[in-house]
């Protein structure tokens, strides 16, 4: 029996300690009654979660899962925070072209909560000419400006380093980055890249603007292009080591090199990753930093820039974009960035209207004052899944890292593809999981809403396409090409492509397969109908008839479809189905062309369905 201190909570400390194989022969007993007769560490097994980079989620952890010290928060290896205190800096991304809008939009941002703003310059947002204008107003002594210029990186920075020197702001008050990033920028365009004027933009900063930072390793390119946090981290820390080599190049000291990057990573509606990527990144730069000599001081701390990811943001349904952004921010926050973005509801939509911007500064106030996830410094630190998660990315990481670092660096990685070979295959096997649902969608893969009126926003400046850089990819895109042929059919036809459910025999044997089949194929689109609701062999080909359907489905329990999908189908088919399928596992029913089941392909299963239906691509 375990012995506590007498604090007056007593009860607890006269039962015995559960042990590891108590709750093992628990599980057991439930895996059991679902079917699977395993046991030991075997049924623990079965309850385990694939992650990506080799990793898993196992269903409990305990003091047996060790990783290293996380130490304390501000002190290296700054797993438990760059800073002594927990909070971070509400970034506010602005992209609109119009400068005069955008200075609207940034002054109410800047009124209402937001601590800092991200500014897009250039082709895709504001133009250079027009900074002047999107900052009038502005304290640029309290509000840090961060700049996201790609080709115009150059003239923007100059742009606002002259806007400081005209309004007066005092050099040890500048605050922000510039924004410089060429090998981002070549990983977005397939560019050539060339560091040595980020190094000497950096050299200029230094000697003028103590606060001011010059480069960005801005790891989104690698996210959006579909990379697993592990990738997304290994490339940083490559990029960032080649960062370091320009500015020392250059003549910056080590430390002075260190102070002068800033990070930028995705946070995604997978909590506990996002916390543990945050963590992570961290204990690696401050590894970085410790071989270069830097083992202490604020320059060794990572800073670090949280994006809510535009890869899990869908177009259909969304408003649960909000939800999702919620839970990143929170993972983010609590992981220890240092700053935190946002992205509007409708980002994937286009400019988003000032609703959107408000619900998105709104979520970082309401996590910071009203949850108080400010006022503690790394709050999941000593959860064992989440130290043994850090500690597990944190490897996988640094063995990517490493490979591009055998590569020849970054640079040279890029050039050769070896990033976009090794991230696209990483898409790929993501991919699939997606069509086949295991990873679901709300709104989109699960739970569609056909009947919701599209949400329509002013379209957002054209991103010039590059065919040597990494592509951008969206985790609803190969559904939102299934959605986009269903629209197309209802505005020519004046109807959705529609699926005749035929369920088979009383309610409680056909209710969870039809519900089944109704989410699956409105997730491309096609409309189901489900009526009348049950069928036999007599009624089936005039229900189907009446239905205006082209493709049917059975739906029913294994039982009846044994006694009934072979004659139910036959009658389907001579009323006209040009497809019958089986919401079920696969068997040997005559008449049945397809069978649809959990971890079926779901878009290869909709997309043929949309080609039987002569619905156009």
């Amino acid at each position: 029996m375990t012995v506590l201190p007498d604090d007056g909570l007593t009860l607890a400390a006269e039962f015995p300690d559960a042990t590891h194989e108590q709750w093992q022969r628990l599980v057991e007993g439930v895996l059991r009654k679902s079917g699977k007769d395993v046991s030991g560490a075997a049924a623990e097994e079965a309850l385990t979660t694939a992650l990506d980079d080799g990793l898993v989620a196992s269903p409990l952890y305990t003091a047996r899962d060790s990783a290293p010290d996380a130490g304390y928060p501000g002190f290296a290896p700054y797993v438990r925070g760059g800073r002594p205190v927990g909070g971070w800096d509400v970034r506010q991304r602005h992209g609109r072209p119009e400068a005069g809008r955008t200075n609207e939009a940034v002054l109410t941002d800047l009124e209402n909560g937001v601590t800092s703003l991200w500014l897009t310059v250039g082709a895709a947002g504001v133009p250079v000419q027009g900074l002047a204008q999107a900052l009038d107003g502005v304290y640029l002594d309290l509000a840090p400006v961060v700049l996201d210029a790609g080709a115009d990186t150059a003239a923007a920075a100059a742009e606002l380093l002259r806007l400081y020197e005209e309004r007066g702001v005092p050099r040890e008050e500048a605050r922000g980055n510039l924004g410089a990033d060429p090998l981002g920028l070549s990983a977005r365009t397939g560019d050539p890249v060339d560091t040595e004027p980020a190094a000497e933009l950096a050299r200029r900063v230094h000697d003028r603007y103590p606060q001011l930072r010059a480069l960005t390793v801005d790891a989104l390119p690698y996210h959006e292009a579909g990379a697993s946090a592990a990738q997304e981290l290994g490339a940083s820390l490559a990029t960032g080591v080649a960062y370091l080599r320009a500015l020392t190049a250059a003549g910056l000291a080590a430390g002075t090199a260190f102070r002068q990057l800033e990070f930028r990573y995705a946070a995604t509606a997978d909590q506990f990753l996002t916390v543990a990527k945050m963590r992570a990144a961290r204990r690696l730069w401050a590894r970085v930093a410790e071989v270069s000599g830097v083992s202490g001081g604020a320059g060794a701390a990572q800073r670090q820039h949280a994006v809510t990811s535009p890869v899990m943001m869908t177009r259909r349904d969304p408003y649960v974009n909000m939800l999702r952004t919620t839970i990143a921010c929170l993972g983010a926050g609590v992981g220890g960035a240092d700053a935190v973005t946002v992205l509007p509801f409708d980002h994937e939509l286009g400019l988003p209207d000032a609703f959107a911007r408000r619900i998105a500064r709104n979520t970082s106030s309401i996590l910071l004052e009203e949850s108080h996830l400010g006022r503690v410094a790394d709050p999941a630190g000593g959860s064992w899944y989440v130290e043994r998660l850090t500690d597990e990315l944190a490897h996988a990481a640094w063995a990517f890292f490493q490979e591009l670092e055998r590569a020849g660096g970054q640079g040279e990685a890029l050039r050769s593809g070896l990033v976009g070979e090794r991230i696209a295959a990483t898409w790929e096997e993501r991919r699939r999981r997606l069509a086949e649902r295991r990873e679901p969608v709300t709104g989109v893969s699960e739970f569609p809403f056909l009947a919701e009126k599209p949400v329509v926003r002013e379209p957002a400046p054209e991103v010039p396409r590059h065919e040597g850089g990494l592509p951008r990819v969206r985790r609803d895109e190969d559904y939102e090409a299934l959605r986009a042929r269903s629209d197309a059919h209802l505005a020519a036809t004046g109807a959705r492509p529609r699926v005749f459910l035929a369920a088979l025999g009383p309610a409680s044997a056909h209710t969870a397969r039809a519900a089944f089949a109704s989410n699956l194929f409105q997730a491309g689109g096609v409309e189901p109908v489900h009526d009348p609701v049950t069928v036999d062999a007599g009624t089936a080909a005039d229900a189907f008839a009446r239905s205006g359907a082209a493709v049917a489905c059975l739906c029913s329990s294994d039982a009846l479809y044994e006694e009934q999908a072979e004659e139910v189908a036959k009658a389907l088919r001579s009323a006209g189905a040009r497809q019958v399928f089986l919401a079920g596992r696969p068997g040997g029913h005559a008449g049945v062309d397809a069978y649809v089941f959990a971890g079926c392909d779901a878009v290869g299963v909709l997309s043929s369905v949309l080609d039987r239906m002569g619905v156009a691509p």
